[in-house]
């Protein structure tokens, strides 16, 4: 029988430094490190460890000596349990110049990049309330606290409208209150789970794939748009008849309500048909003038104020005159590209997912846009010397790729074409310091713009200007 390994406490550890995905880290008196989920820089604290590995441990802190000056109080409710905002401990100010030091590090250490000086970073202005999009999840099982799991009392309230806890797919958090989303998010969730209980619909069991409410969307709008979409696990009309109803009479603020039949192991929507009970199938986002609707599966910057500062410091980097070919790779649902073509002489924009690339058209008829083209298909496939002979050699590339970054194949196609600039966003520092390695011989850096698009968390947006040598 393999003996249990024993779980040590390290004593009065300093906590130094903040890392990767949201941790802090302090080191162990045989000097390897401790990755840290519950403490801030300053802290000092007893650790008991969660792992082992060879060159580091994972921990919690279980006690508190003294409290880092950096420590702020939390606003939520359930911070320390929903895995949501994992910063929220953090003054503000902190969390920035944490965030801003991880992409120069990430820069630096792994992409061994020569850096100018990085300007500093674009925090937002709205720290709470910031998101446009919310997905939540019913459950028949709710994750229970310690003291409801010691209690004598029999619990009979066990449905959850609310989060994943980390790391555990079927245990949802029910929430009473998230501090991400406006008004009237909160409002809708709490009265469809009173509507649901008090009408006896049955909450999702992801084990045995019974139960009737599935997961809620709501979207909202800098415009005052909102959209609702409910999954259902399965149709029973005059149940979803009444639901849809009851939410249509109680939030006439609705503009889209959406409902889906999903019969699937899995949640996601992509391949499931959507269907408009009450007004239309899309709300519309606006900046500077431009319009872009969004339907339930479109891909939109989930911090639109944000979004905003992002866009134009890309714009602002590609220097654009009004006489460049401008190719926007990744280029999703065409805003970036729409938010610059006034500036430029023509943009075409690359993207994988087909529906992105007809929203992309769409918005681009609805914002009278004629000197954009938009294509579909796989980047390393459809971003080809054929292509470029085709459709012309860019004078700047904007490229936006997923967290994983550039496939090796488009990175030396980008050194083939050697466009003048290239100007690289991405929400995942390492992988495009790792990117821009490949791209030094080259291409020099020129300009470094870190964005916060998500306060409370450790996630950060990165833009870098690339000017051929």
């Amino acid at each position: 029988m393999r003996k249990k390994r024993t779980k040590r406490v390290f004593e009065n550890v300093e906590v130094i430094d903040a890392g990767a995905k949201g941790k802090t880290i302090g080191k162990a008196p045989d000097g390897k490190v401790i990755f840290i989920n519950n403490a801030v820089p300053g802290d000092v604290i007893d650790v008991q460890t969660t792992k082992k590995r060879k060159a580091y441990y994972e921990g919690a802190a279980v006690k508190f000596h003294s409290l880092s000056k950096k420590r702020t109080t939390a606003q939520c409710d359930h911070f320390g349990v929903c895995g949501g905002c994992k910063w929220q401990h953090m003054g503000y100010e902190h969390q920035l110049y944490y965030k801003q030091k991880e992409v120069e590090n990430n820069l630096v250490r792994i992409g061994h990049l020569e850096i100018p000086e990085i300007q500093p970073i674009l925090g937002s202005k709205e720290q709470y309330f910031y998101r446009n999009k919310m997905e939540f999840s019913f459950s028949d099982s709710r994750w229970l606290t310690l003291e409801e799991i010691n209690s004598t009392h029999t619990i009979s309230d066990k449905n959850a409208l609310g989060f994943h806890i980390p790391g555990m797919w079927d245990k949802i958090l029910d929430i009473k209150k998230c501090h991400l989303q406006a008004d009237p998010s909160n409002a809708i969730r709490l009265a469809i789970k009173k509507y649901a209980i008090a009408n006896d619909l049955s909450f999702f069991n992801p084990r045995h794939q019974t139960g009737f409410l599935r997961t809620l969307m709501i979207r909202t709008s800098s415009t005052g748009e909102v959209m609702v979409l409910l999954q259902f696990r399965e149709e029973n009309v005059s149940k979803r008849e009444a639901l849809l109803a009851h939410i249509k009479v109680t939030f006439p603020e609705i503009t889209a309500l959406l409902y889906v039949i999903n019969q699937k192991a899995n949640d996601t929507i992509y391949d499931q048909e959507i269907y408009c009970y009450a007004g239309r199938d899309h709300i519309f986002e606006e900046m500077e003038g431009l319009q872009f609707k969004i339907g339930a599966k479109s891909f939109y910057q989930t911090n639109a104020a944000q979004a905003y500062e992002l866009y134009k410091v890309t714009r602002d980097f590609a220097g654009l005159t009004g006489n460049e070919l401008v190719y926007d790779l990744y280029t999703g649902t065409g805003t970036i590209a729409q938010f610059i073509a006034k500036q430029a002489k023509k943009v075409i924009g690359i993207e994988a997912v087909p529906e992105a690339i007809e929203a992309a058209k769409e918005n681009a008829t609805r914002n009278k846009i004629d000197n954009t083209s938009f294509f579909a298909g796989d980047m390393k496939k459809i971003f080809t010397p054929e292509f470029i002979a085709t459709h012309g050699t860019p004078d700047i590339i904007i490229t936006d790729p997923p967290r994983d970054g550039m496939h090796a194949a488009v990175t030396e196609q980008l050194l083939q074409i050697a466009p003048l600039k290239i100007v690289y966003v991405s929400c995942n520092s390492a992988t495009q310091a790792r990117d821009l390695s490949l791209l030094k011989e080259r291409y020099k850096i020129a300009k470094i713009q870190p964005i916060d698009m998500f306060p409370q968390t450790h996630h950060v947006e990165n833009v870098v200007l690339l000017e051929r040598k």
